[in-house]
């Protein structure tokens, strides 16, 4: 599984942001194979198209205000929210606002280290 490294410290300003779509970057901050973090940066306007895995998902909005849809649901979320999504269940997010989505996922998101 593991072509990035992770380290018991991580520094923002030391790890670049890796763009993932349009308006969208991520860094991974820390992983084992049980347990992923990952920062993710929107622009006001980016979409998280709905789509589904096999992880249990935490998200906290660090930053922004995001229209959260899970499993035909939507919610309007904003800094100090979060969500919680069951493995396999759709769902995606769309920016209103500039912000930052801090995403736990387990097991670790094996593709996000192959990209």
């Amino acid at each position: 599984m593991q072509e990035k490294k992770t380290t018991d410290f991580f520094k923002e300003d030391e790890n670049p942001w890796e763009a993932v779509a349009e308006g969208i970057s991520r860094q991974i901050t820390g992983f084992n194979t049980d347990l992923m973090m990952v920062k993710v940066k929107f622009k006001k306007g980016a979409i998280g198209y709905q789509h589904q895995h096999i992880h249990s998902q935490s998200s906290f909005i660090a930053s922004g205000k995001f229209e959260i849809t899970i499993g035909g649901k939507t919610e309007i979320l904003t800094t100090g929210d979060t969500f919680f999504v069951q493995p396999n269940i759709i769902h995606g997010a769309k920016c209103i606002e500039d912000g930052v989505l801090v995403d736990v996922f387990n097991p670790a998101r094996e593709d996000f280290l192959s990209e």
